[in-house]
């Protein structure tokens, strides 16, 4: 897709922030970091198509591997899921309630991703939810997943939410209006627990991954995951879908490539409609 060069000049594409650093800003080393990851990656069925995915947002030599395990779960309906919208928490600015985008498009060195403009003037129909460019600008929490989704998905358009503070239930309202239909896929980007060693992580994010699972909200705070408002918005808004949560991969950065001494948790589930798990 080329992006139309009055778009570029009037600072309608949002740049990537974290290339180079997080994952590869080359092209070519991105792809073959991304099949690596993926190569590497859990082989799990969950049990359906997902209706949405949880999973990390560190360096790729990091968490890639276990995000991988929730994108590898996609392939049979590449071709099917037309919009994906992505929310991830905010490491930078602390606001109110949801931000939106007023790019058209957002770069990465595989290529632009286009926006669903009208999802995102939907969404600031509520209240909660505001165009915050500023927002988006240096944030990582969504811009490590594109690449992902796009090695693994067709042609889509990204519905992307930072998240500030907001409850479960302001959440959930917002991915209810835009999460309706068959084509569209949520990802809600969070890591778990942070900087404990290796073992005292292993049990804290075990029991994390259990309120993941029985769809408790309540059980989740900042401290067990970063991205906790977003997943905890979409736990809420599960329990109305009855949905039911496939655990994936969970692990931490002592499993990947970091030092036992300080870990930083992992984890990638997918959620699909309980009747399909019956089926």
């Amino acid at each position: 897709m080329k992006i139309r060069r009055e778009n570029l000049e009037e600072g309608r594409v949002r740049r990537p922030a974290v290339s180079g650093t997080f994952y590869p800003s080359g092209a070519p080393a991105l792809r073959s970091a991304l099949s690596d990851c993926l190569d590497g990656a859990a082989r799990v069925k969950p049990g359906g198509r997902p209706k949405a995915l949880i999973a990390p947002h560190a360096g790729y030599m990091y968490s890639g591997p276990i995000a991988a395990t929730a994108y590898g779960t996609l392939a049979p309906w590449r071709d099917e899921i037309r919009r994906v919208v992505l929310l991830g928490p905010s490491h930078h600015v602390a606001f109110r309630g949801l931000g939106t985008s007023s790019a058209e498009y957002f770069l990465t060195p595989l290529g632009p991703i286009p926006l669903d403009i009208g999802a995102n003037l939907s969404l600031q129909e509520l209240g909660l939810v505001r165009c915050r460019d500023d927002e988006h600008a240096a944030e990582h929490s969504l811009e490590v997943h594109l690449p992902f989704l796009q090695q693994c998905l067709d042609e889509f358009r990204l519905v992307p939410l930072v998240c500030g503070e907001a409850s479960p239930v302001e959440v959930a309202e917002a991915l209810e209006r835009v999460c309706g239909d068959d084509e569209t896929l949520i990802v809600v980007s969070t890591d778990l627990s942070h900087f404990h060693d290796y073992e005292q992580a292993r049990r804290i994010d075990a029991e994390t991954g259990e309120a993941i699972r029985r769809l408790d909200p309540a059980a989740i705070d900042g401290e067990r995951a970063c991205g906790f408002r977003g997943l905890n918005g979409l736990l809420a808004a599960a329990r109305e879908r009855d949905l039911v949560v496939a655990a994936l991969d969970e692990r931490n950065s002592g499993d990947t490539a970091g030092d036992r001494r300080r870990v930083v948790g992992y984890g990638s589930y997918a959620l699909f409609p309980a009747l399909t798990q019956a089926n």
